[in-house]
Order: C-alpha cells, then sequence, then structure tokens
C-alpha cells in the first residue's frame, strides 16, 4: 500500500557552535584541526540508543577511534538486528564488484545482509524487528564510488518502512573542489544515479540533504510532503531520538571540518584505494574502467598507474597480478606499458591542481593503434562513468582538454547552485 510521507526531518548541527554548547565532546572551539566524525559523537548518545534495535549500514571504514562501531556497540550490549553491508562487503575485503551473499559474521554472530548482491535496498523482512537504522560509511566523494548510491537506497527503505534513520557524517577527501561532467539522468546506473558531476564536493550527510530538498529520491511515498527541519545542538538531537514523530532523518554532522580542508583517511575505503594519493587520482583515473587499459588494479598503486601492452614500450612497464581485493584484474599476468602518478599526497595535490585531469585519458587515447577497441562493450560502461555519451565523442573527435571542460560549465554551474542550498560545513 502506498505510503505518504508526511514529515522528514532533517537533524543539521553547527560544529563549532555544538563544540562551545557542549564540552562533554572533549573539542575546544578553537580546536578546527581536530576533526570528530559524526561516528566520533556516538558515544556521547549511548544513553539514548540502548534498548533501541538497530539495522547498521557500515563497512570497515566506520570506526570509532581505530574500532568499528558495530563491534563497539555489540562490546557495550546494544541490540544489533541486522547489519548490512555495500560493495566490498561489510569487512571490506570483495573484490571490486563482486556480488557478495548474506551471512552471519563471525566476530559477533550478528546476521549480515549484503545489499550489493541481490538487492540493493533492506526489504521489510530485514527491518521488521529494526526501531532505528544507522547509516556509517566513509565516501570519497565522486559519484562513480558506489556508497551514494547505497545511501540513497537505504533512504528509501527507510522511508517506506517508517522506520528512523541517523546519517553518520564523516568528511570528504575530495571535498575541496566540484569538477566534472554532470549526468545525464538518461545514463542512471547504480555508479551515478542523480545529476551530479563526477566530483561534486560534498560531505555523504550533505549528499543526503540534497537528495530530500531537490525531491530526487523516490519511493512509495509522496517526496513533495516532505519538511525539512534543521537542529543545532546535541540537547535538540536527543529531545527528536525520542519524540514522536513517525518519520524523520536525522544527520549527526562532523565537528572542526571545513571544505577546504584535506582531510586523510585513517583506513582505506575500499580494497583499491590503498592510499590517499590513489583517492587524489581517483576522480581522473577511474575513467580507465571503461577502457581496455589496466587501471593499475593488481599493482600496489591502482588508479596511480594505468596502461596496456599495446601503446609505446617506451612508457612505464607494469604487471597487473592477482591479490586480494583484485583476484582477476584487467590485462593479468600481461606486460603493460603506461603512466604513473608519482609523488608524496602533496605533489599529487599539485599535479591534480583541483580539479579532474584528461590529459592522461587523451593522450591514451591518442597513442593507441586500435580506436576500435579503446572502449570496452562500445563505450557502454565508459558512458555510465562520465555520465553521457558525449565524452566518448569528444574524445573521438579529438577535443582539447579546454573544449572538454567548457562544455562541463553550464551544467557545473547550476550544480553549484543547488549544492551551496544544503552544505552543513564552511564552503570552499
Amino acid at each position: 500500500m502506498k505510503r505518504i510521507l508526511n514529515v522528514l526531518l532533517v537533524f543539521i548541527a553547527s560544529a563549532i557552535s555544538v563544540a562551545a554548547q557542549d564540552p562533554a565532546w572533549g573539542v575546544r572551539p578553537d580546536d578546527i584541526n581536530n576533526i570528530i566524525t559524526g561516528a566520533e559523537r556516538v558515544p556521547a548518545l549511548l544513553s539514548q540508543l540502548k534498548g533501541k534495535r538497530l539495522a547498521i549500514f557500515a563497512n570497515h571504514t566506520s570506526q570509532v577511534k581505530g574500532v568499528n562501531l558495530v563491534d563497539l556497540l555489540h562490546s557495550k550490549g546494544f541490540r544489533i538486528s541486522v547489519v548490512f553491508g555495500p560493495e566490498h562487503g561489510f569487512r571490506g575485503t570483495a573484490d571490486a564488484g563482486e556480488k557478495v551473499s548474506n551471512y552471519k559474521d563471525k566476530k559477533t554472530g550478528i546476521p549480515v545482509v549484503s545489499l550489493y548482491g541481490s538487492k540493493r535496498r533492506p526489504s521489510a523482512e530485514d527491518l521488521k524487528n529494526v526501531d532505528l537504522m544507522v547509516f556509517d560509511i566513509q565516501d570519497v566523494g565522486t559519484r562513480f564510488y558506489t556508497y551514494i548510491s547505497s545511501l540513497e537506497e537505504y533512504m528509501i527503505a527507510a522511508f517506506e518502512n517508517g522506520k528512523p534513520l541517523l546519517v553518520l557524517d564523516r568528511p570528504n577527501p575530495n571535498g575541496f573542489y566540484v569538477d566534472g561532467p554532470v549526468l545525464d539522468t538518461a545514463f542512471r546506473s547504480f555508479v551515478g544515479m542523480q545529476p551530479v558531476p563526477v566530483v561534486y564536493g560534498m560531505t555523504i550527510g550533505e549528499y543526503a540533504k540534497m537528495l530530500v530538498g531537490q525531491k530526487w529520491i523516490k519511493g512509495k511515498f509522496n517526496p513533495g510532503n516532505a519538511a525539512v527541519k534543521e537542529f543545532n545542538n546535541h540537547k535538540d538531537l536527543i529531545a527528536f531520538l525520542q519524540s514522536k514523530e513517525k518519520l524523520k532523518m536525522m544527520i549527526l554532522p562532523c565537528l572542526n571540518y571545513r571544505h577546504s580542508q584535506k582531510y586523510i583517511l585513517p583506513v582505506k575505503p575500499s580494497p583499491n584505494l590503498p592510499d590517499i594519493q590513489s583517492i587524489y587520482c581517483y576522480p581522473s583515473t577511474c575513467f580507465f574502467e571503461g577502457t581496455t587499459l589496466s587501471e593499475g588494479r593488481g599493482t600496489p598503486m591502482p588508479f596511480r598507474i594505468f596502461g596496456h601492452p599495446a601503446l609505446p614500450s617506451s612508457l612505464k612497464s607494469f604487471t597487473p597480478k592477482g591479490v586480494p581485493g583484485a583476484g582477476n584484474p584487467k590485462l593479468k599476468d600481461q606486460l603493460c606499458y603506461g603512466w604513473e602518478i608519482e609523488g608524496s599526497p602533496e605533489e599529487i595535490l599539485k599535479q591534480i591542481d583541483g580539479r579532474i585531469q584528461l590529459k592522461w585519458l587523451l593522450e591514451a587515447y591518442r597513442l593507441f593503434p586500435k580506436k576500435d577497441s579503446f572502449f570496452l562493450n562500445k563505450g557502454a560502461f565508459f558512458n555510465k562513468l562520465a555520465g553521457n555519451a558525449d565524452l566518448q565523442q569528444q574524445l573521438k573527435e579529438g577535443k582539447t582538454e579546454e573544449q572538454i571542460r567548457a562544455s562541463w560549465e553550464p551544467g557545473l554551474k547550476e550544480f553549484k547552485y543547488i549544492r551551496k542550498k544544503y552544505l552543513i560545513y564552511s564552503d570552499l
């Protein structure tokens, strides 16, 4: 039966004001470099969560001072009915794109339901013994990184089943710029569900707020009836958790974060993003996943090294191997020639220069001898990554980087206007 969404409330707290009003968080108001994630603020809410039956969408990045949030709550006797896992699984060990089955977690004994296997969204059966849904996963700020798609599906499940949802926010390591083609919804897929650019410059909490505010999120409810209400302190959040509202979403923000910061993740977000250098390169080099070239999986530097056996042998040589997290990489055991993006995090940042770099993709296409086989499957997946068919055609036509970037500007200008309405943190 169709549900009507009567009330949807979004909790947004001001990082500085909360720190000033609530010294229990252990943060000085002027300590702006001491970023505290939403999950790290959960211990102050433990008394309010006691007795609630929890569903937690989490993975290995869901850490509180080095301890997984699920393990922490389980050790303190909380009732976790079910854990949901995204791409790469709850413990973060599955290969990219590998379908993950349901199982019982060996460490906690809690049932784990995969949302990257036979389904992408929790069912009513999954949620029947749940009082509160929690989302806590580290994003990397690119449209084709599937965790924002998982967030959207999780939100829909919460609204359709009348379950309150608590989103624990985390900084975006690529949150210091906005760039790339805006997705044409004709190319909607799980690697891009909404009309946002490749790099959207928002935390996962801000993105959730935008999904609601723009009425992009769809389901068996009326997004036109959604009401957005903001709070600005810890006490209001506790009161709201105790309220009688039937449908509500809360975002517990980070403290002391601003978009201009360069946030270094304490743990790799997935097997093939092993360090911050790869995370910085990923928005520019993930396009190679839609080509016949190796994107570096099966090497120590995925997304920082890329190439193909048919490219000139004078280029950087490497050989992809089967490794944990990339058991069967593209061009496995074949000697490839291509490019390596070297340097410290600071040096990589200078090369990226606050925008998607197309120079490597353009040069790879120029040098590739068999242009007809450069794109996999006639370019279908490449177009999903790009979010349109234009970029592939522009490469074929020999357009310059400046010409390609100029074609992005109208969409970027419109998105930046939308984005500003939903920011929680100080902008760029």
